[in-house]
């Protein structure tokens, strides 16, 4: 047998041995371990803790490492009526400072800064709700953060003032180069302040979602504060791109829905995307799309513009600092609302009318309906502006957000002829029951597309942005937005950010070069096997045996 061939025989043993002493632990009110703050400091590369419903459970700091291969699993039980259990209280209600997790089914709430504070690499929370936090709801630290997917997760009553909001994330250029930071099929409502969604992280993917209620944007996404960044960090390090693909963005305020580019810190210089997404501002407010600062290109496609009780502004740009020196605002085939303000020259086939034909716009049922002219309108293959092209977009959407008035779920989108235009297809899709609605995109909406290929991009380090270098233009800007001068946001940044952890094993955090390919797996395998048998009886009296 050839050396490679015996090398990866003696993985998989050795990896198969490390799974079988991965432990899953019991907590709640009667078992051994009462709280997860018992078993928090004793977790190893797969282990599984199952958390009893029916019961509230202390302020909580994860900071022990899984692995790519072997993820720690934190998974509270449902119970009666589907009840989830409760994580309450603390400074931090929740910290996810090890990497490699999966947190699912529970809800969170009462923190006192942050309800879940997120500073580690490769996390998934899911089926959770996150509520009532009195500053921040989910925050990513600038520093120390990597991958991050939100799924299934609602979050409302949280943010507070100009700098507090619902779901802010940052990544950490320098220690997780790449990092993703994706949300989909959540539902982010009723906020008590700032913005619903803001994210400075290097690449975003925000699908299949319903956003609605921030007292400022619905959606922001921006560059890096240069203030919180770690040692070494530079506008050139990297570009910060955003896909936005089958979404409902609903105003309730009166500030534009998204802002691209930057706040007056820092700035993306970066390539956005939209995609099937239906736009719903609020009678008086702001326009669709506030350009501010630096951002490269912006392409919009399928994406539906309505107003209820008044007219939409589709774009703002007079904040905005083209980085090629002219405006590449360019789409496809959208819908636009008649008597729409300033929309972008760039824009192709675009389809008008009085009415886009909604199921019932007043009761919030935003799919189109026979005879809508958004039937059969949009454009099956999307193209970015040239010499712009979008690296791993989504092409299209495969799931329909979920509706403000169920639970999170994976709804399948109905393909029947030409893609529709906005975040409906014609007829909608039944919403699933339980057994189908934790359906994940994991595996199907980050391939990358293999027509699309960015090679030799130089990100442009000039231009650098002044808080003060707005430039605001009152007689051709809706009059909300220009009312506020851009905040200073610091919730990314907070002074407390600790510095980079180990594993908690006495070994460093695999960096993102360690994943997928699991190339030290063979070692860590082995040494996990051994390590195994020494921690094995300290264990047995808290474990359940599988």
């Amino acid at each position: 047998m050839r050396a490679s061939g015996v090398a990866a025989v003696v993985g998989a043993i050795a990896l198969c041995s490390a799974n079988a002493s991965a432990v899953t632990y019991q907590v709640g009110p009667t078992r051994a371990l009462r709280e997860l703050t018992a078993v928090a400091g004793m977790l190893n590369p797969g282990d599984v803790v199952e958390v009893d419903a029916g019961a509230t459970y202390a302020a909580v700091r994860f900071t022990r490492a899984g692995t790519v291969a072997m993820p720690i699993t934190i998974r509270g039980m449902a119970g009666a009526g589907g009840a989830r259990p409760v994580i309450s209280g603390g400074d931090n209600t929740v910290e996810l400072a090890g990497n490699n997790y999966v947190m699912e089914n529970f809800e969170i709430t009462g923190g006192a800064r942050r309800c879940v504070f997120h500073h580690a690499d490769n996390v998934v929370l899911r089926r959770s709700v996150v509520h009532d936090c009195a500053r921040q709801g989910i925050l990513g630290a600038d520093q120390d953060s990597g991958d991050l997917t939100l799924e299934f997760v609602e979050v409302h009553h949280s943010g507070g003032g100009t700098q507090d909001h619902q779901i802010y994330m940052a990544t950490d250029e320098v220690a997780y180069p790449g990092s993703v930071f994706r949300m989909q099929h959540c539902y982010v409502h009723d906020g008590n302040g700032g913005n619903a969604v803001k994210s400075r992280a290097e690449r975003n993917e925000i699908y299949s979602n319903w956003i609605e209620g921030a007292l400022y944007h619905e959606l922001e996404l921006i560059g890096p504060d240069p203030g919180g960044a770690p040692a070494g960090w530079t506008e050139a390090l990297a570009r910060e791109d955003s896909d936005v693909v089958g979404n409902v963005l609903r105003a309730t305020g009166t500030f534009s829905i998204v802002r691209v580019g930057g706040d007056g810190t820092g700035q993306s210089r970066g390539r956005y995307r939209f995609v099937n997404n239906t736009f719903v501002s609020n009678a008086g407010g702001g326009a669709v799309m506030r350009v501010f600062d630096g951002v490269e290109s912006i392409e919009m496609h399928n994406n539906a513009f309505f107003a209820t009780g008044g007219t939409v502004t589709v774009s703002r740009v007079v904040e905005a600092q083209w980085v090629t020196g002219a405006a590449i605002f360019e789409g496809a085939n959208n819908w636009v609302q008649s008597g729409a303000t300033a929309v972008p020259a760039g824009f192709r086939g675009t389809i008008g009318g009085a009415s886009p034909g909604f199921a019932n716009a007043g009761t919030f049922d935003f799919r189109p309906v026979a005879g809508s002219p958004l039937v059969n309108a949009g454009v099956a293959a999307t193209m970015s502006p040239a010499g712009r092209a979008f690296v791993r977009p989504l092409s299209l959407p495969m799931f329909e957000p979920p509706r403000r008035t169920v639970a999170p779920a994976a709804i399948a989108r109905a393909a029947s002829g030409v893609i529709d235009v906005g975040a409906y297809e014609a007829g909608g899709a039944v919403v699933p029951d339980a057994s189908t609605s934790d359906a994940s995109l994991a595996d199907v909406t980050s391939a990358p597309d293999s027509s699309v290929v960015d090679s030799g991009v130089v990100v442009d380090s000039g231009v650098a942005m002044d808080a003060g270098s707005a430039v605001t233009d009152a007689a051709t800007q809706p009059a909300a937005d220009s009312a506020v001068a851009p905040s200073r946001d610091s919730g990314g940044s907070d002074a407390s950010t600790p510095t980079p952890m180990t594993g908690g094993c006495g070994c460093a955090v695999p960096s993102r070069g360690d994943r997928g390919a699991a190339r030290w797996g063979t070692i860590v395998a082995v040494l996990a096997l051994a390590s195994a048998r020494r921690r094995s009886a300290q264990r047995k009296a808290c474990c359940v045996s599988q």
